[in-house]
């Protein structure tokens, strides 16, 4: 079977943006199922890797979350509050370094021990950034600060504890539209449902 690479053929690269991260036009010949090469032109956004992680108490069944503005989501018609699972770009870290520190900044909550559950790449068609999905377990003793972000990055977060059961039903309520909090927040109600650990 022919591999992947065997198909594609670049044919030009061109750079529209390097300004904030790297937004690149690419000229490309594929090779069809049916066997004719065909050209074709796609725009990458290439801002790098990131994780995100879900903080589960499991023995009260809450999850901390956070909530702040994205001006993209505002541009499309939304207020820009989005609540979202705490998240951000690897810069060069491990997916578990990068996270623990991420979720320090932006919740206040220390973990010692992440669990990665999956990859996902969430806008494939566009963006270049793979994630790396993390669970860790939180409790009231390991809040080390209020959280909130770094302001001098432009953040200014609040810090979310919901139930379970409240997180899932604001997502089928359309308050939660966030897609990679929706695919955490599912992943552990499906395996508390399963009577599993969400960490495994």
């Amino acid at each position: 079977m022919m591999q992947t690479k065997d198909r594609i053929r670049i044919v030009e690269t061109t750079v529209l943006s390097d300004d904030w991260y790297v937004l690149k036009k690419t000229t490309f010949d594929f090779l069809r199922s049916d066997g004719v090469w065909q050209r074709q032109s796609r725009e990458t956004y290439d801002r790098g890797n990131g994780a995100t992680v879900l903080l589960f108490n499991r023995a009260r069944q809450t999850v901390v979350l956070t909530r702040q503005f994205r001006l993209p989501a505002f541009v499309n018609g939304h207020d820009g509050m989005l609540i979202e699972a705490a998240a951000g770009l690897l810069d060069n870290a491990s997916p578990e370094e990068r996270i623990r520190a991420e979720v320090e900044e932006e919740t206040g909550y220390r973990v010692q021990e992440v669990q990665k559950v999956f990859e996902a790449f969430m806008s494939p068609g566009s963006v270049t950034e793979k994630l790396h999905f993390f669970i860790a377990e939180y409790d009231p003793s390991t809040r080390v600060s209020n959280g909130g972000g770094v302001a001098e990055e432009g953040e200014d977060i609040e810090v979310i504890e919901l139930s379970l059961g409240d997180a899932l039903a604001a997502v089928r309520r359309g308050e939660i539209v966030d897609g990679k909090t929706i695919l955490l927040l599912q992943h552990v109600a499906l395996r508390v449902s399963d009577g599993l650990d969400p960490e495994r």
